[in-house]
């Protein structure tokens, strides 16, 4: 960025610099049912959410009421798909046939929102008392979720985290002991939570969040950043009046038009943000100008590269056309490190907008990744190799033409193995290995350096992308049985398979040993990157969520 005139060197000047925050959603009060005087001689549903044993508990929940209150009837329920949608087929059994509900568990940074959801959906859209158990890990992230929904008193109790793999007498203790968040009795908070009435929210316009972030010494506002959470605790540049102006020339756009909306993940409530919050999130990234129409398109995605999971994903964008040469991305030597001023602010920026245009990315509230990911530092940003590669790029593949500039987002980037080239002999093999050692769940994007691609068709005679991808999805095979144990695929594959989703249907009606393939063909994706010091290749877990058009952001 230019300096800015306005910065003085001397200590304690004051300087006047722009909210990097979006604008919240605005909360809408929503009216709890009419609680229950008493569950004796009630029916009492309990819903599974489908995740990670969850029904494992709820089973214990229904012995404890065999066991202190057998005039309550229970029936058990599982959701009709993956938890992350909605049920009505469901509601309107349990509103037909029972009197209250009993949700569980929230015990991920995306089924406890969802569980958190169907509650509040249940009890006020079909006048059906409801509960939710959750674990202790999610106490904030289920109040901020209830709050968004609209009823933030909505019924809650609280496990201890893990209960996935736990025996059944491990959830008997959990049930028979205490709330974590209150102390109390569990099966006494649930119970309260059908029988005394919840008080309703307040309904809020929380949209106004100030342009001006403060006017303070530099120091003191380089704090400030911190403090507030707007950074991702490197060193940025303060997003001053002259600077988000002189960022703003890279597009034609109004500084107030509303590029898009993003949240941590579904059922957070999604923030949305300007053009011109946008390119304060650049110059705090460092960006230059002429990078702004990538970021735009990067933000306008719907696609968080701060998502709020668990299994701590990151993001990979791949920036093909002619604004790779523009603005000078390399796609080449060191594409995916830190070796090109443009693919690493292009990145951080990515990164910073959304964080701060989603309202936050704050461990244990809107980010619950167990492990972190290194990755989501620069969000592994970089060109394709198109001028080296044998094949169609990317954005070709995904429909756009030729002279379009895009950018493409996967979503994983968990799982990568790595190789060097393909042996004459055995390469098959070697490559089937690498495919089996990618989490099952997410489908591998193949990157490779332009000396491998050509060994593809050398080996393979693979002349055509869509051949060496329709060869891999054949290739990467698991006996059916080992496949459909795995947790990640009992969670997000399993329930789809068992409502007729096909072709899951029909790989869940195979035998144990019987091979079936693990992922469909055009979910692989294949990438050409690098310099060609040597064949070295990786295969990375992740998902294509989007592609992009940048043109539109000039």
């Amino acid at each position: 960025m230019p300096d800015d005139p306005t910065i003085s060197a001397k200590a304690g000047n004051r300087i006047t610099v722009l909210n990097p925050m979006g604008f919240p959603p605005k909360v809408t009060a929503k009216q709890p049912a009419p609680r229950l005087s008493s569950l004796d001689g009630k029916t009492v549903y309990l819903v599974d959410c489908r995740f990670d044993d969850s029904i494992e508990l709820l089973k214990q929940v229904q012995a404890w009421f065999a066991d202190k209150m057998p005039s309550v009837k229970t029936r058990m329920v599982s959701l009709n798909s993956v938890y992350r949608h909605d049920d009505p087929k469901t509601w309107d059994i349990i509103k037909a046939n029972g009197d209250a509900a009993i949700f569980g568990v929230g015990h991920c940074s995306t089924c406890a929102p969802a569980v958190t959801t169907h509650t509040i959906t249940l009890d006020t859209k079909w006048g059906v008392p409801s509960v939710a158990i959750h674990t202790d890990k999610f106490v904030k992230v289920v109040e901020s979720v209830a709050r968004v929904g609209g009823l933030a008193n909505s019924p809650k109790a609280f496990v201890p985290q893990p209960v996935m793999g736990k025996s059944a007498e491990e959830l008997r203790a959990y049930v028979y002991g205490n709330d974590l968040a209150t102390g109390r009795p569990l099966m006494q908070v649930v119970v309260e939570g059908l029988t005394r009435a919840v008080a309703p929210s307040q309904s809020a316009d929380l949209s106004a969040t100030p342009r001006i972030a403060a006017t303070d010494t530099e120091d003191n506002l380089h704090k400030l950043f911190l403090e507030n959470r707007w950074t991702d605790f490197l060193p940025i540049v303060l997003p001053t009046e002259e600077r988000v102006a002189a960022m703003l020339k890279g597009t034609s756009r109004r500084p107030d038009e509303i590029v898009g909306t993003l949240e941590p993940t579904h059922n957070r409530g999604p923030w949305s943000f300007t053009v011109e919050k946008v390119a304060v999130n650049a110059v705090m990234a460092g960006a230059k100008p002429e990078y702004l129409p990538v970021i735009l398109a990067l933000a306008s995605s719907h696609v968080s590269a701060r998502g709020s999971t668990s299994s701590s994903a990151s993001p990979l964008v791949v920036v093909n056309g002619p604004i790779r040469h523009e603005i000078g991305m390399n796609a080449g030597t060191g594409a995916m490190g830190p070796y090109n001023h443009a693919n690493a602010a292009i990145g951080r920026a990515y990164g910073l907008i959304s964080q701060n245009g989603q309202g936050g990315s704050v461990v244990g509230e809107t980010f619950m990744g167990s492990l972190g990911n290194g990755y989501t530092y620069s969000n592994l940003t970089f060109a394709e190799n198109e001028e080296r590669s044998p094949w169609e790029p990317l954005h070709v593949q995904k429909g756009f033409d030729a002279k379009a500039s895009t950018a493409s987002i996967f979503w994983g980037c968990r799982s990568t193995t790595f190789n060097l080239g393909l042996r004459e002999d055995h390469w098959q093999e070697h490559v089937r290995d690498m495919l089996l050692g990618t989490d099952a769940l997410t489908p591998p994007v193949l990157l490779l350096d332009p000396i491998t691609a050509r060994q593809f068709i050398d080996r393979g005679g693979f002349v055509k992308k869509a051949d060496l991808i329709a060869w891999l999805a054949k290739t990467a095979t698991m006996p059916a049985g080992r496949y459909w144990d795995l947790q990640l695929i009992q969670n997000y594959v399993y329930p789809r398979a068992t409502f007729g989703e096909e072709p899951l249907a029909t790989k869940l009606k195979a035998g144990k040993d019987e091979l079936i393939e693990i992922w469909e063909a055009e979910d692989i994706n294949v990438v050409v990157v690098g310099g060609e010091t040597n064949g070295y290749w990786q295969m990375m877990g992740a998902n294509h969520r989007i592609t992009v058009d940048i043109d539109k952001w000039r």
